[in-house]
């Protein structure tokens, strides 16, 4: 009997750390598949804070209404930057989820009426630059 109890203890927990291990797996590619979004945004002079407050308070509820995955945000240290950029980067779970969201961003009324009223005092952005990038298979990816 003992012995019957020992080799279920062993079983059950080699059973757990496949399935464990199973799951992590799973996960680990879904996230090396996701296609990852860097963009930059150049702000006109001045319009730094109105850009942080549109997408503190709007824009990335907006993203994620429309699919994005928001990643995170940064402002530069760099003298000649930390004024006028913005940089963050969003996932996709593919290019084509990514083509559809931003369609869908864009013409969502809610974000014509934000950018709108956030541009009240004058236009926010000067310019954007966009790099879609994928995982690659050593990089230390996030496990959440």
């Amino acid at each position: 009997m003992k012995a019957s109890i020992g080799f279920c203890v062993i079983a059950c927990a080699a059973v757990s750390m496949f399935a464990y291990n199973a799951g992590y797996s799973r996960a680990a590619e879904q996230q090396a598949a996701r296609l990852y979004e860097l963009r930059t945004y150049t702000s006109h002079p001045g319009r730094l804070p109105a850009l942080n407050a549109r997408f503190k308070n709007h824009t990335m509820k907006l993203f994620e209404k429309h699919g994005m995955k928001n990643g995170l945000y940064w402002i530069p240290t760099d003298e000649k930057l930390k004024d006028n950029t913005l940089i963050y980067f969003v996932s996709h779970a593919n290019q084509e989820a990514a083509d559809k969201s931003w369609k869908d961003f864009v013409s969502d009324p809610e974000w014509k009426a934000v950018a709108e009223a956030s541009e009240k005092d004058g236009k926010i952005v000067a310019k954007v630059d966009r790099v879609y990038m994928k995982l690659v298979d050593y990089s230390p990816a996030d496990k959440n």
